[in-house]
């Protein structure tokens, strides 16, 4: 996942991934961190907890996840974790869009050495194998897309096959299908 995956998933699908997610003991932080937010275990019976559309999953176990404030933009003073320097899976949930449309999430992590996040240091070993670990299981149980470049969860695909339109993109309505 050295750049990013995007994903199809609807509940369910959800669900069974954060079951997944159970054995590596992540930690569940929102993109902007409230007051007093205390983080809790990636885990499918806390899948009613997880935070609006997007959400990091920290390898607290590994490293330090770092935070820190918000200088500029509408969410100035907010707290936000530094992607770049913990070890982190931000993952930008699917949603539906007012038409009924699934519109597509995506996962990545930051492991490379690269110029233009400043990272100096590739990530832990450790973190790099979850990662490659968590694309070889999305990869193998998720269904690919045509055109391809998705992911599509399960259930999301038997739902597209029952009339579900999947979007690749909200301001480029793309549609994408299940392949065969």
């Amino acid at each position: 996942m050295a750049d990013r995956l995007q994903l199809f998933m609807v509940e369910e699908d959800e669900v069974a991934f954060l079951r997944y997610l159970e054995r590596f003991s992540l930690e569940v932080y929102p993109r902007r961190i409230p007051e007093g937010w205390a983080p809790f275990r990636a885990a499918a019976a806390e899948h009613a907890r997880l935070p609006g559309e997007d959400v990091y999953l920290a390898a607290s176990e590994i490293g330090a996840v770092l935070v820190d404030k918000v200088k500029r933009g509408p969410d100035k003073g907010s707290w936000r974790v530094d992607e770049v320097r913990s070890p982190v899976i931000f993952w930008e949930r699917s949603r539906r869009t007012e038409a009924g449309e699934l519109l597509a999430g995506q996962l990545w992590a930051e492991t490379s050495i690269t110029e233009q996040t400043g990272r100096r240091s590739a990530a832990p070993d450790r973190f790099r194998a979850l990662v490659q670990e968590v694309e070889h299981w999305l990869k193998k149980s998720f269904r690919r897309s045509d055109p391809p470049g998705f992911l599509v969860g399960p259930k999301a695909a038997r739902l597209a096959k029952e009339g579900l339109q999947l979007r690749g993109d909200e301001h480029k309505p793309s549609a994408v299908k299940v392949h065969r």
